[in-house]
């Protein structure tokens, strides 16, 4: 049974490789929209994050590796090792590996999926404190947004002809001000939504695409490149809430380069204030 499940999943997994390779041979653009199919495994209903491309309903590898039990990781190749349990990390790589969480406080995802916060949620923080969440009310419907805020972008371009990019850790940094006592929690998938819109920016402007996919110049370099984190030694344009147009206007006044961006949850005092994006630039 285990092995049929895991050729299912292969194939699933081969489907989508086949898709992403046809992008360019393709006449149309093929489009990705969430999907609302129920999932069960061993007759249990899961969830997943599913999208319905094509007619077909498609769900990440790594979703599937962790839901039935085999491992699946990505060291410039996808890796799948049906009989050892999930770890989503390559062997040696101990920095992606969570630590144990002290008791009672919740786990921060690491793959760049959704955490949203609740009240009584205890997050442990980089100092060893636990930081207690007593007033989330505001998430996604606070004062300084216009609502909650929609799916993640889907592709305007061939995402696959963008170099490699790595999420970073989940981090809770602590500090205690005079003012109170504020939590900035990184948050993975906001970053994503920055990371997409860059890349579909890039991948459709004439000055850094191609065909729909990443120039690149004569000694390979991308026209652009996008990193996950900003340096402490670049200046970052902060901005609440979230606007795409502050990453369009900031692309479209240079569109060749290389682009730092970040998301973090801030908190004061127990209670969520906003989400706060941050965006650097180099040429």
């Amino acid at each position: 049974m285990r092995k049929r499940i895991i050729t299912l999943l292969l194939g699933m997994a081969l489907g989508m490789a086949l898709l992403s390779g046809g992008y360019a041979a393709a006449s149309t653009v093929l489009t990705a929209t969430p999907s609302s199919q129920t999932i069960y495994i061993d007759g249990q209903q899961v969830t997943m994050t599913a999208y319905l491309i094509g007619g077909s309903n498609y769900v990440r590898l790594r979703d599937i590796g962790e839901a039935v039990g085999f491992n699946v990781y990505w060291d410039g190749t996808v890796r799948i090792e049906s009989d050892k349990p999930y770890t989503g990390v390559a062997p040696g790589n101990t920095a992606s590996v969570p630590t144990q969480q002290p008791s009672g406080t919740v786990t921060i995802p690491t793959d760049g999926s959704r955490y949203v916060p609740k009240n009584g949620d205890k997050i442990a923080c980089n100092d060893g404190t636990v930081y207690a969440v007593t007033d989330a009310s505001g998430y996604d419907a606070n004062m300084f947004a216009e609502g909650p805020l929609g799916p993640l972008p889907t592709a305007a371009c061939d995402w696959s002809s963008f170099p490699a990019m790595v999420l970073p850790q989940a981090e809770a940094r602590h500090f205690s001000l005079p003012d109170g006592e504020y939590l900035f929690l990184r948050n993975l998938y906001e970053t994503r939504r920055m990371q997409y819109t860059l890349m579909n920016l890039a991948g459709t402007h004439p000055d850094t695409s191609q065909g729909g996919r990443l120039r690149y110049g004569s000694k390979g370099t991308p026209y652009v490149s996008i990193s996950l984190t900003v340096p402490d030694d670049l200046t970052a344009h902060s901005f609440w809430p979230w606007r795409e147009s502050e990453l369009s206007n900031n692309f479209n006044s240079c569109p060749p380069g290389k682009y730092f961006v970040e998301a973090w949850d801030v908190f004061k005092n127990g209670k969520f204030l906003y989400t706060e994006y941050k965006i650097a630039t180099a040429i």
